[in-house]
């Protein structure tokens, strides 16, 4: 095969186009161009009077040399295929590994041992995707929370509850078999070459579904409502995990667990320190949703051709003089704001969009980063309390119910309260109080948020809009402590493999899911 980048078209080109482009390129008749398969997407919209496609493409020819030696040009290069190849098992007989956490890390790391012919044990602590939904949705309109069953725990993970975005900023062997294996649960295939894939919430928890039905095909034994709460171990090395279900608890013995928490887990985190495992506070993110019309932010980013094309989207960062910096998380075209709280009293919000992202509203994180100095302790938790503590205030701001405090943009840069909404309509459920944010954030967060969103208008003209609606607060960008592993995957007591997000490993649903497939070859190889 042959790769061919940079190849323009445009917005709206067909087959056929593509094509005889490709072949004129590659000065060939277009009878003797076999196939093309599409690699990468995207939308060049730089220069207002010249939107167009920029695609990667994979060409089969026959005589590649006599092409390459044609063509001398710079986009054209001989493709080396190089399929993914997961590890011949060492692992042979005994206890079955169990794999604690079914989103994305957790279910792939399950995946890919089921198929190497070692099925696991997966415990999840919430419920089947098709019972979450019901609870998410009740919790959305009445504001009663399942701790247990919620938009951060339950089969899938947080990312069934958000854009479904198939992204990663990391370059791994791996990826390619997991955006295959989307795919192939029913994921659409363009997610395998757009330049920025997302599933949608809606078609997501279908995928997820699917996998847990491969799961079960494989031979794993799938267990929901069943929490781990302690490790058993000897010499230095896991013998049994400890378990909770209706209840009642039991221990199940193995000799490997793939742990894949999640990165609001916060009580299995105390289970691992009690356990004695070294843990480490992580820097992460923290700041609300911002929110405005879709139509807006699609007229800024494309012009006249906004109505051609999907909905835009954006990716915004600026450094501010006090030393942080403000960026965008996250965003959701045509997506609302969601109610993501997993504990009593404590409100945390996020971002979800269905496939089709026809929502009136986008939204996005506006976030500033934070790191343990600002934790205000050394130990492994702090971050998981300053989380929490601004959570609470959160709540609090919001007068109860997980009614969430919003501010008009205008009334934030003029720190004023909000008394009422204008031109854009918050979408988060149960609803919103207009108020303001000042006390539900760290000062030096609502200073870097006030002084990046004129920086940032200038970039995306209009997110600095009066109307624009900021929804707090976003405390879960990434997990606040990482659990030290080594070569071998395993953390300080032996059998133990930390995973995933929630272990500080990853930073969203493509790059868990490698890291469970790493896990997995990593358990193969004991």
């Amino acid at each position: 095969m042959l790769r061919i980048n940079n190849l323009s078209l445009p917005v709206d080109y067909r087959e056929e186009e593509l094509y005889r482009k490709a072949a004129k390129l590659l000065r060939l008749p277009p009878n003797q161009l076999r196939r093309l398969e599409l690699v990468k997407q995207s939308i060049d919209a730089r220069r207002k009077d010249d939107i167009h496609m920029v695609l990667t493409v994979n060409a089969a020819v026959d005589d590649e040399a006599a092409v390459l030696r044609r063509v001398r040009d710079k986009r054209v290069s001989q493709l080396p295929r190089q399929a993914y190849q997961f590890p011949t098992p060492k692992r042979k007989g005994g206890l079955p590994p169990v794999v604690v956490g079914m989103g994305p890390a957790g279910l792939f790391a399950a995946l890919y041992l089921a198929r190497a012919g070692i099925p696991s044990v997966v415990l999840e602590r919430g419920a089947p995707v098709e019972q979450r939904t019901a609870a998410v949705e009740r919790f959305w309109r009445t504001g009663e929370l399942d701790p247990d069953s919620n938009v951060q725990f339950g089969e899938g993970g947080a990312g069934t509850f958000s854009d479904g975005k198939l992204t990663t900023g990391t370059h791994d062997p791996r990826i390619q078999t997991v955006l295959d294996t989307f795919v192939a649960m029913g994921a659409p295939e363009d997610v395998a070459y757009s330049f920025r894939p997302h599933v949608g919430t809606d078609v997501l928890r279908q995928v997820v579904k699917n996998i847990r039905l491969e799961l079960v095909r494989l031979g794993c034994d799938v267990r929901f409502g069943h929490q781990l709460v302690g490790l058993e171990q000897a010499g230095g090395r896991l013998t049994g995990v400890q378990v909770r279900a209706e209840g009642n608890a039991y221990t199940l013995s193995t000799d490997a667990l793939i742990l894949a928490p999640g990165h609001s887990a916060r009580d299995t985190f105390q289970v691992l320190l009690e356990a004695g495992i070294p843990l480490e506070q992580k820097p992460f993110a923290i700041g609300v949703r911002i929110e405005h019309r879709q139509e807006a932010i699609s007229r800024a980013q494309y012009g006249d051709f906004w109505d051609r094309l999907p909905p835009s989207d954006y990716r915004l960062s600026c450094h501010l003089p006090n030393g942080r910096s403000a960026f965008s998380f996250c965003v959701c075209p045509g997506g609302q704001v969601v109610a993501s709280a997993s504990e009593p009293g404590l409100l945390v919000t996020n971002g979800m969009s269905l496939r089709a992202r026809d929502g009136k509203n986008i939204n996005g994180g506006f976030l500033v980063g934070v790191n343990p100095g600002d934790f205000g302790g050394g130990d492994p938790l702090a971050g998981v309390r300053f989380q929490q503590q601004w959570e609470r205030a959160a709540f609090q701001a919001g007068g109860g119910g997980f009614i969430a405090p919003a501010q008009r943009v205008g009334d934030f840069l003029a720190e004023r309260a909000s008394v009422c909404g204008g031109e854009v309509e918050p979408t988060y459920r149960p609803g919103v109080k207009w108020t303001t944010l000042d006390g539900c954030l760290p000062p030096y967060v609502t200073e870097t948020l006030r002084g990046a969103l004129p920086l940032l208008d200038r970039k995306v003209r209009g997110f600095a809009h009066p109307d624009a609606v900021l929804t707090g607060v976003e405390t879960r960008s990434s997990s606040p402590v990482k659990v030290p592993r080594d070569e071998s995957g395993q953390c300080a007591l032996r059998g133990v493999y930390p995973c995933g997000e929630g272990c500080g490993y990853a930073g969203g649903i493509v790059s868990a899911a490698v890291d469970g497939v790493r896990t997995a070859e990593a358990v193969c190889r004991q």
